[in-house]
């Protein structure tokens, strides 16, 4: 390996990086991720032997997020997320404080159903409608928004299939989905737990404590960037709101089952999408083909140029240097491990985002020569680290910078610094306390 191509390589990913978070004529994250991949490409640092083993790694993991994203727009079709939202302003009834519950259960359980990123687009726009209902001011708007953007994207770490990233690394490990769910779950929704009393302390005394009551009406197509122009009038819609979110709720359980008997995830959820495509066609005569369009299929072509180029890094060296330092004290023990890795990744994350950041993460660890727990508890630390550690700045994930924008379109202020102030108090400690959880939960089952 030449010291051009080495130069080459880490000035791509870097580029990559600033271009992305940049972002100039609000231009696709898929297209400065493509342009550096080619670029690590054509200088030789990343084989085509090596494009054959990233597509066989990241294959079914994007496959499943899709398939995952198709449900989505499927379920707004049937105007499922304005129903939803009807729901939460009526169980609120007119209190703040439990407004701010609601919004959080919401946007946990709408990543455990779809991903994070999924989450954060379906949500924001309808909290903000929602927000406006109740003219909330933007400074009482931001803890709902807010609150619910950190719970939204940090609810990825209980269950892999919420994260496209989380689904790579377990192809890299080797673990499968209902393994990791069975040492995860428990730990991470216990910080999620711990989060969101975090939260609700710090926002206590801006949250209003009465709101104003009313009818709620999405009527506007623009609202909602899922919604078709003619949302449908369902008669007997609570019975089939309910019909449709059982549906999806064992689509999610098939997940699990057939990772625990040996059935490609994908398929399964595959097999989901096809099923909800074929009720809506039946149901409101609405042909599939419009998913080609719908779908955004960037993510795919985002999610395999960037590990392209994470992929070159490795091969210039960086994971084996992450190796020296790092194996000496992830070897030693456990807790150390977990506090090790989900801090590095908590670091590496809020530096170059949470996707390129798990990789290297999780191609360390391979290369560590680790026992099978050691490597299995030292992995999740890394996850912990990906989706909650990498909360403490906007550029630590693609979902709260879509966030971020999606706030700026909805006339919602809040900068960098406002946004740290909050996350700089609540990150930190949760992400401690996670790892910790993370350790002895694994050495009661174990």
């Amino acid at each position: 390996m030449t010291e051009i191509m080495v130069s080459i390589t880490v000035l791509s990913f870097l580029l990559t990086l600033i271009f992305i978070f940049w972002r100039p004529f609000d231009v696709n994250e898929a297209v400065p991720a493509t342009i550096g991949a080619i670029i690590v490409l054509l200088c030789g640092t990343v084989s085509l032997h090596d494009l054959g083993k990233i597509a066989e790694t990241i294959s079914g993991a994007a496959i499943t997020i899709m398939a995952t994203i198709v449900m989505a727009i499927v379920l707004e079709s049937f105007g499922f997320f304005n129903w939803m939202a009807q729901i939460l302003a009526e169980k609120s009834k007119g209190s703040g404080i439990r407004l701010f519950w609601n919004v959080n259960l919401l946007c946990f359980f709408m990543t455990l159903f779809f991903n994070n990123d999924g989450s954060i687009l379906i949500t924001t726009p309808i909290l903000i409608l929602l927000l406006k209902h109740f003219r909330l001011k933007n400074h009482q708007k931001i803890p709902y928004l807010l609150s619910g953007a950190l719970i939204a994207t940090a609810s990825s770490a209980p269950i892999g299939v919420s994260n496209i990233v989380n689904l790579i690394a377990l192809k890299i490990v080797g673990m499968d989905l209902y393994m990791h769910t069975a040492m995860m779950f428990v730990p991470a929704t216990l910080g999620l737990v711990f989060l969101v009393l975090l939260l609700y302390m710090y926002f206590y005394k801006k949250l209003p404590r009465k709101l104003p009551q009313g009818p709620i009406n999405f009527s506007n197509p623009k609202s909602h960037p899922l919604m078709p122009e003619n949302t449908p009038v369902l008669k007997n819609q609570d019975s089939f709101m309910y019909k449709i979110l059982l549906f999806v709720f064992c689509v999610r359980i098939s997940l699990f089952v057939a990772s625990y008997i040996g059935i490609p995830v994908e398929a399964m959820a595959v097999f989901g999408s096809l099923v909800l495509l074929g009720w809506r066609w039946i149901y409101l005569k609405i042909n599939p083909m419009d998913m080609l369009k719908k779908t955004p299929w960037h993510i795919l072509i985002f999610a395999f140029s960037m590990y392209v180029i994470i992929y070159g890094l490795h091969n210039i060296g960086l994971t084996d240097a992450l190796v020296h330092v790092l194996k000496p004290y992830v070897a030693k023990h456990h807790l150390y491990a977990s506090l090790l890795m989900g801090g590095t990744l908590s670091v590496l994350s809020n530096l170059f985002n949470n996707h390129p950041a798990l990789m290297v993460g999780t191609l360390t660890l391979t290369n560590m020569g680790l026992d099978p727990l050691t490597l299995k508890v030292a992995y999740l630390a890394n996850v912990i680290g990906s989706d909650v550690g990498s909360l403490l700045l906007p550029i630590g994930t693609l979902a709260t910078l879509m966030w971020m924008h999606l706030l700026k379109k909805g006339n919602v202020k809040i900068s960098w610094k406002h946004y740290f102030k909050v996350t700089i108090v609540v990150i930190p400690p949760t992400v401690i306390f996670t790892l910790v959880c993370l350790y002895y939960w694994v050495h009661w089952l174990f």
